[in-house]
């Protein structure tokens, strides 16, 4: 039984790092749709109420929030390689470090989870319910630049169903092994043997 746990506190472990590297990907590629598309339609970025095609400023009013997501997936990377530098995928024992870490990436990862999917879906009823699509179609259907693709909208329940598994894991993970602590120190009582706390 002990070996299945450390596999699967090492798998955990990489689930979670996966998870922020998808939320970085994520961020890199959420506005390139709305770049090709609507970037062009405002000729002044100063000014975003000059917009060739009504509703083409959400491209500008995404991008703080898109600088944040980026930088809370580097911020769950670096949490992730925390579970690594602690020996959180390997220690047969999890001390106050490894607890830490545990929950530190576990509460950051749902936190970013919630705030992401939140955030990705007020800008989805934005973009719908805005932008002028045919106006835009007729602008950029010359150029093949042209979608109306809701994609990377939409798969964030993806991105973040993955980054809430990975706070689950960690969680479930950490149960299971206190569970396991717990059983050997009664045996080890029950043997005879000192125990260590």
């Amino acid at each position: 039984m002990y070996k299945k746990q450390v596999a699967f506190q090492k798998i955990v472990c990489f689930i979670s790092l996966v998870a922020g590297v998808l939320v970085f990907v994520y961020a890199l590629g959420l506005l390139t749709d709305l770049f090709d598309t609507l970037y062009s339609q405002i000729p002044n970025p100063n000014n975003l109420d000059s917009a060739k095609v009504e509703g083409a400023r959400i491209y500008y009013d995404m991008q703080p929030f898109n600088r944040t997501l980026l930088r809370c997936a580097i911020g769950m990377i670096l949490l992730s390689c925390v579970l690594f530098l602690t020996n959180t995928h390997t220690r047969r024992k999890y001390y106050i470090g490894n607890t830490a870490a545990t929950f530190v990436n576990a509460a950051a990862e749902c936190f970013m989870a919630v705030w992401c999917h939140i955030q990705i879906s007020a800008f989805r009823t934005q973009y719908l319910t805005t932008v002028d699509f045919a106006e835009l179609e007729k602008r950029l259907s010359r150029r093949g630049t042209y979608t109306d693709s809701t994609f990377w909208f939409d798969i964030h329940y993806l991105v973040c169903g993955a980054a809430l598994l990975a706070a689950v894991l960690l969680i479930a993970n950490f149960v299971w092994k206190k569970k396991m602590m717990r059983e050997e120190r009664e045996l080890l009582r029950s043997s005879g043997k000192a125990v260590s706390v």
